[in-house]
């Protein structure tokens, strides 16, 4: 997608981070897809032998592009898991396919990245329990269905009611907004949300959902919040993450404003957010900014 190179550009014009910090992401490979997909359904994606019924589910019409952006976008989330362990805050410039199930791609998401990350780094060693605060305005629907009945991953979700996917599946912790909800209904929302989810601790590692498409100039958002709110969510979710001594995986997740330069914005500001709290004196681990993890260009 176009907005994930246009806040990559953002991102390195700004100076906010250094240079050597901003990594590209290594291609996951199918044995970190396998801890969350079906083997058939990564075999099919690899090798473009998806049904049309398959290919219309997920989004995209398929290439070989599609299939390398998909898994450095996952290379991306796990690059950005093992960075947070290490330094306490840590963002990828992509992610966040939150409505990608084990056995097949929904919503534009082939595969999910922040349930592989928290698969990986569970399998690894270095995370027992997980937290997934999700603020894209729409469901994290594979994502809550993946982890329903898994007592080390808490999922919260905080969407339109009345947006997509018309079907919910439930997570751990759901609170859906009407549609026209604005800054200050979504912030208590988001508060709540996220007060409650980490309340159900103790974890050893989040990742963040930071969608821009709550935003009220987003084609498929349905809500009123504006950039400032936006702003205050970022900063919401990881204060109470740093307070928490809770290492953050953020990821950008969903963003359909027109101008297009209207989400690059608001993800922008979401790692500017992240900087800023990640590089402030620290109450334990959060030394310094870690490694940003742009997307790949597809070739």
């Amino acid at each position: 997608m176009e907005k994930y190179g246009l806040l990559r550009r953002r991102v390195e014009a700004s100076g906010l981070v250094a240079r050597e910090d901003l990594l590209l992401a290594d291609p996951a490979p199918d044995e970190a897809l396998a801890t969350v997909h079906d083997l058939e359904y990564v075999r099919k994606v690899r090798e473009g032998d998806l049904t049309p019924m398959e290919i219309r589910r997920m989004g995209f019409p398929w290439s070989p592009a599609l299939v390398e952006r998909s898994r450095r976008s996952v290379g991306a989330t796990l690059g950005a898991a093992g960075a947070a362990l290490e330094g306490g805050v840590a963002v990828s410039l992509s992610g966040g396919t939150h409505h990608a199930f084990p056995d097949r791609g929904e919503g534009y998401c082939i595969f999910n990245d922040v349930a592989v990350a928290a698969r990986v780094m569970q399998a690894e060693g270095g995370v027992r329990r997980a937290v997934i605060l999700d603020l894209d305005v729409h469901q994290g629907n594979g994502t809550a269905a993946i982890f329903r009945y898994d007592p080390t991953v808490f999922t919260l979700s905080v969407h339109g009611a009345n947006n997509y996917p018309f079907r919910k599946e439930p997570g751990d912790l759901d609170l859906e907004l009407d549609d026209g909800t604005g800054d200050d209904g979504f912030l208590v929302a988001a508060r709540d949300g996220v007060e409650r989810a980490l309340g159900a601790g103790p974890f050893d590692l989040a990742f963040y959902l930071a969608g821009a498409d709550s935003f009220k100039g987003d084609r498929l958002g349905r809500l009123a919040v504006t950039k400032e709110g936006l702003k205050r969510r970022d900063r919401l979710v990881l204060e109470a993450c740093r307070a928490a001594r809770l290492p953050v995986a953020v990821v950008m997740s969903g963003g359909y404003a027109f101008p297009i330069e209207d989400t690059v914005d608001i993800h922008f500001a979401t790692v500017r957010t992240a900087v800023e709290v990640a590089s402030r004196e620290h109450t334990g681990g959060f030394p310094s900014p870690s490694p940003t993890y742009p997307e790949a260009r597809s070739p």
